[in-house]
């Protein structure tokens, strides 16, 4: 229903889905049944991280196009016990990689990243080193309480017995075919017969059940120096790609500290870099902090207008310091201070739109984000991709397991800050956001969307915060974004608003998605309520009810 504070504001808009409340745990995620493997998880009298997993591992399954095992991500995650933990399970470049490892085509946008055969995009060398296994079994033995064997029966059973695919899924497949069909053992599964799945058809994923199995008995080690790594890098050595079992054995993750930053009262806590999501988010509320947003109102010229401006200098800042803080030396401290903010804010123009660079890096949008909480105070945001699409649309034979392409994210060109190095993480976007109020979680938010993510994320903060959105509606609000001096708005922003910004000097360019399923959970004193958005197949599940009282009596 279309709300009084929205009709005053400018930008009217529907809410297309409806949120669900539990008090005793919440699970989104972007395919529904994601969300019940982890809401078995809770059911079965496990806690929130317990959930993530068995959820992770079963969009392995039903969300195949965004996220695997031989994936990459990160995590932020809230104990009960009120700490704050992240891990960053992302890929890194194998060992023999280079910085002039592929043919570039252009030193110029918008072929920039485009490299001769598409090298870093389709096929085995577009493969990083993978990370998403062990972050995801060193996240369950670190902070779960059930065992790697009980998290993966759901998404055994999904591979073995099958599930129905989806329209969202079907739809993907049909545009990337072209590419899926030049691997065999990936078209033999997504399009049987040589043709796209089509909605409603049964998938059985009999030998990706069978690594699960292998996954449950052997744990990470299967892939990290076993079976299956080594299978693994017998194909991708085979088909041209530079992964070695060395560089499978020396994989680990990186466990950081959060980066915190606060606005109007609330506290913000984020991923640290390489991502983009903490830093930058904290920064453009820090710039955004000064103006009152809520007088301005959702979806007007001049609210938009602001938001553009910071989301530039956000851009600017992420391109000239955010990388691997292994390699670059990013300034965070001094990126999420109030005083960086005040001498950024100098340089926007309420009355003009500021011109600046187009050059930022790619990220494919094709990536998963899920939630869950318990009434532990157990909170984790996840975000987890195998790059675009598909990933590499390589799967290894016998396996069912696709093939990351995060070696694409690296700057293909040498001498830039995300220049591609042995063992180096790239930057990314991604933003898993809890925010808490006198150190108790008030929601949790994340997104999928490549380059978008972290300003989509920014602007269901601020929904949230200054507009007093409910969680459904700031998942599902209109978005902007920009990219330069262009300017992207989805299309419930009225005729009057383009204009009124067009007036200001934007570049508009109407788009229909902006970034891509968010899901959100929100935190009341008796329940919690989860909400996804209708760009994805979210779907959030909440566990209510509870155990008989003690000391019932039956007769008989």
């Amino acid at each position: 229903m279309t709300g009084e504070w929205r009709r005053l504001a400018g930008t009217p808009f529907d809410t297309r889905k409806s949120p669900a409340s539990g008090s005793l745990g919440m699970v989104v995620t972007n395919n529904p049944l994601g969300s019940a493997a982890g809401a078995e998880m809770l059911a079965a009298g496990g806690n929130a991280i317990d959930a993530a997993v068995a959820s992770l591992f079963a969009l392995t399954v039903v969300e195949p196009m965004m996220v695997g095992i031989f994936g990459a991500g990160m995590s932020t995650i809230r104990r009960g016990d009120g700490t704050h933990h992240f891990i960053n399970n992302y890929t890194t470049a194998p060992a023999a990689a280079t910085p002039t490892m592929y043919e570039t085509v252009s030193n110029t946008w918008p072929d920039y990243q485009v490299v001769k055969d598409r090298l870093n995009d389709v096929g085995v060398l577009a493969t990083g080193v993978p990370g998403s296994l062990m972050g995801w079994c060193e996240t369950l033995a670190e902070h779960g309480t059930f065992s790697l064997d009980d998290v993966l029966q759901p998404a055994i059973r999904y591979a073995a017995r099958g599930f129905r695919a989806t329209r969202y899924l079907c739809e993907i497949i049909a545009k990337y075919q072209n590419d899926l069909a030049r691997f065999p053992e990936t078209a033999k599964t997504w399009m049987p017969g040589g043709k796209p799945l089509v909605a409603g058809e049964l998938v059985v994923q009999g030998d990706y059940a069978r690594t699960l199995e292998l996954v449950a008995r052997e744990g990470p080690s299967a892939l990290y120096g076993g079976e299956l790594g080594r299978v693994a890098v017998d194909y991708i050595q085979k088909a041209g790609g530079i992964i070695t079992l060395d560089d499978l054995a020396g994989y680990s993750t990186r466990h950081y500290d959060v980066v915190r930053g606060t606005y109007r009262g609330y506290d913000i806590i984020g991923p640290p870099p390489p991502t983009a999501g903490g830093v930058h988010v904290i920064e453009m509320l820090n710039i955004l902090e000064d103006f009152d947003v809520a007088s301005l109102g959702f979806g007007t010229t001049a609210g938009l207008h602001l938001l553009i401006e910071v989301l530039k200098i956000g851009f600017e800042d992420r391109r000239r310091f955010t990388g691997d803080p292994e390699f670059v030396d990013v300034p965070v401290e001094a990126l999420t201070s109030k005083a960086w903010a005040a001498t950024r804010r100098e340089e926007i123009d309420l009355s003009r739109a500021r011109v600046v660079a187009t050059e930022y890096s790619h990220e494919s949008p094709s990536t998963t984000h899920m939630a869950a909480a318990d009434r532990e105070g157990n909170v984790i945001a996840a975000t987890h991709t195998i790059h675009s699409a598909f990933g590499s649309k390589a799967t290894v034979p016998g396996t069912g397991m696709l093939l990351n392409n995060t070696m694409n994210i690296f700057d293909p060109h040498p001498g830039m800050a995300n220049s591609i190095a042995p063992g180096k993480r790239v930057t990314s976007s991604m933003s898993p956001i809890i925010v808490e109020k006198s150190g108790k979680p008030v929601f949790c938010v994340g997104l999928v969307g490549g380059l978008r993510i972290f300003p989509s994320a920014f602007q269901a903060i601020v929904n949230f915060i200054d507009h007093g959105m409910s969680v459904q509606e700031a998942v599902e609000a209109p978005r902007v974004w920009t990219l330069g001096d262009v300017v992207e708005l989805e299309p419930a922003f009225p005729e009057e608003v383009r204009a009124g910004l067009a007036g200001l000097g934007h570049r508009l360019q109407a788009e229909r998605v902006i970034g891509g399923g968010m899901g959100m959970i929100s935190f009341g004193d008796a329940a919690m309520t989860g909400a996804s958005c209708w760009r994805a197949d979210g779907t959030p599940m909440g566990l209510g009810g509870g155990m008989a009282a003690a000391g019932i009596r039956f007769s008989v």
